[in-house]
């Protein structure tokens, strides 16, 4: 199977529901992508995320890079084979890792100089490097490198980032064509081994959104995502700053917004046009007792649920919500249990799923307006 993507159905809110089709396997749109940084969901299988229905994830090209390293990967056969994953992986560039390294890193031109967070070696990652990297590992999808910056940021610091961002776009671009036609000749004999992604950037500014989103046009990329949001703005921001740029992207492709959100949240970015999307949230709060649910959220240590025999959540269909109840997990992650991470993830991973099923099939409808009003009714009450 190569690579294509084609919007199939569309609703009234602008959003779109299609199919992006990848030489391991094909995913609905829109999609939401769990997250495996080190080549792991964390806290579960992927026996689980097969049987959860995940035909896509993200691996973490920063910590793939550092550990185990992407060559030796590329030696045991790519990252498919050495993590055993059949479906689709998108690879991030590192970018916003390496963002997150403020007292590790310096950013110039050329790209950026950082000290490892695990052994204090230093390294430069270049947008033809990350390329590299990512054309070693043999994800489905690569991002470019990106400048990702704090949010809210002075105009001039945005600019920058702006500027810096196209032209490391431009050097990934050519650097990845030349050697992944070389390389996708040898492995396939015809066409590209990966699609390689585009990130706008340009903080909360709707000009330097726009002007992002143009020069990266140029390029013709056959993907575009959107970074450097949801790193703090209010939402409405980051609903006001995608829309500015889906406005100017291509019809024809897949948009990704990258490190989004909530569950009430996510209708409101597909209504902007967007096809997919990733975030750490239902990994992360599950292992902090946060269950998502159709009802909102659920704080499972909270005493009130002692004696609680209900499952987490009563209109779930998942294997955790069909076997075990709320005083059990309450039970579990008090006794410091690591079982209860795990039935936590595997519910709140089912649910985020579950929500881009409901989303699609009211796009099909016709209805997703709807389906995010009562979404965000359940969810305005704050947690239980």
């Amino acid at each position: 199977m190569s690579f294509a993507f084609e919007v199939t159905q569309t609703d009234p809110t602008g959003a779109r529901r299609g199919k992006f089709s990848t030489p391991h396997g094909a995913f609905e749109t829109p999609a939401f992508m769990p997250v495996g940084t080190a080549a792991t969901v964390k806290g579960l299988t992927h026996d689980a995320l097969e049987q959860l229905g995940a035909r896509i994830i993200l691996a973490n090209t920063y910590h793939l890079y550092l550990r185990p390293g992407h060559e030796l990967i590329r030696k045991l056969g790519g990252l498919h084979k050495f993590m055993s994953w059949p479906g689709a992986i998108l690879t991030d560039s590192g970018g916003f890792q390496v963002f997150s390294l403020s007292d590790l890193r310096k950013i110039t031109d050329d790209g950026v100089r950082f000290r490892s967070h695990l052994d204090g070696s230093e390294h430069l990652l270049t947008p033809e490097k990350a390329a590299e990297i990512q054309l070693a590992l043999g994800s489905d999808i690569a991002m470019v490198l990106d400048e990702c910056i704090e949010t809210p940021a002075p105009r001039d610091i945005a600019e920058s980032a702006v500027r810096r961002t196209s032209m490391w776009a431009r050097r990934a671009r050519a650097h990845f064509l030349q050697k992944s036609q070389e390389a996708g000749a040898a492995a396939t004999g015809s066409g590209l081994p990966q699609w390689q992604f585009a990130i706008v950037q340009g903080a909360t500014f709707a000009d330097l959104r726009r002007d992002s989103a143009r020069q990266l046009l140029d390029l013709d990329f056959p993907g575009n995502a959107i970074g450097g949001l949801a790193v703090g703005e209010p939402h409405a921001m980051t609903c006001e700053m995608t829309g500015v740029v889906t406005e100017l992207l291509p019809k024809d492709r897949p948009r990704y917004l990258m490190g989004v959100g909530r569950p009430e949240q996510i209708a409101d970015y597909v209504a902007l046009g967007i096809d997919m999307m990733d975030c750490v949230l239902p990994t992360r709060a599950a292992r902090h007792a946060c269950i998502y649910t159709s009802e909102g959220r659920v704080l499972i240590k909270n005493a009130r649920y002692a004696e609680d025999q209900r499952p987490l959540d009563p209109a779930c269909t998942c294997a955790v919500c069909k076997r075990y109840t709320r005083a059990y997990l309450r039970h579990l992650f008090h006794a410091g249990e690591i079982t209860a991470a795990i039935l936590a993830t595997h519910h709140n991973v089912h649910f985020y799923l579950d929500i881009m099923r409901q989303i699609r099939e009211a796009i099909g409808f016709g209805n997703l307006a709807k389906f995010s009003s009562a979404m965000h009714a359940r969810y305005s009450a704050g947690p239980a």
